[in-house]
């Protein structure tokens, strides 16, 4: 009986894995179904609450990356073995000012992390891919950014209530703290 649930084990994980490998080579575009999956970092989708990867960061510090659920993903960010920060992106990005490295941990578990294009307090900043924040203070440690494009369209709004906030805008990522300071990349 245990020779049987084992082959019938290994054989839905077989089935599991080409299923997987089939989808993943679907999304990336390929006509193939053996074709190899496209990777970015070393994240990978598993089960709720396993480890899906890590990546290096723009400090040498390393994300290690947690998928929780659906559009759910936690980072621990640790440096010198020491968890440093931890960040959680549930249903909308989460972002990070750690000392003027910032950080966007995005609903899909990847992680993006740059230094430099920071502006500073309430007003109306051009920021990194286009786009013009205008950052309102609403309180202590309590600031609100719309994202306008080209056309001068409101197309996002963060808010850094206590916590800092994140956004990937098409691949722009935007970080607004609680200090004011809104930094972006692309």
């Amino acid at each position: 009986m245990t020779t049987r649930r084992t082959v019938r084990a290994a054989g839905l994980v077989a089935l599991a894995a080409a299923a997987a490998l089939s989808l993943t080579a679907y999304q990336s575009g390929s006509s193939e179904a053996s074709a190899a999956p496209v990777t970015k970092g070393s994240v990978s989708v598993t089960e709720a609450g396993a480890p899906v990867g890590s990546e290096t960061l723009v400090d040498g510090s390393t994300a290690e990356i947690t998928k929780l659920g659906d559009l759910h993903y936690r980072a621990e960010i640790v440096s010198d073995g020491a968890v440093v920060a931890t960040m959680e992106a549930d249903g909308h990005d989460a972002g990070l000012d750690a000392n003027a490295m910032y950080v966007v941990l995005g609903v899909d578990g990847e992680i993006h992390s740059w230094t430099g294009g920071e502006h500073t307090g309430a007003g109306t900043h051009e920021i990194a891919g286009g786009w013009t924040a205008e950052v309102t203070k609403l309180g202590e440690q309590h600031y609100r950014a719309d994202i306008l494009d080209g056309e001068g369209a409101v197309v996002a709004t963060m808010e850094a209530d206590g916590k800092d906030a994140g956004l990937d805008a098409n691949d722009s990522y935007i970080v607004l703290s609680t200090r004011g300071l809104i930094s972006a990349h692309v």
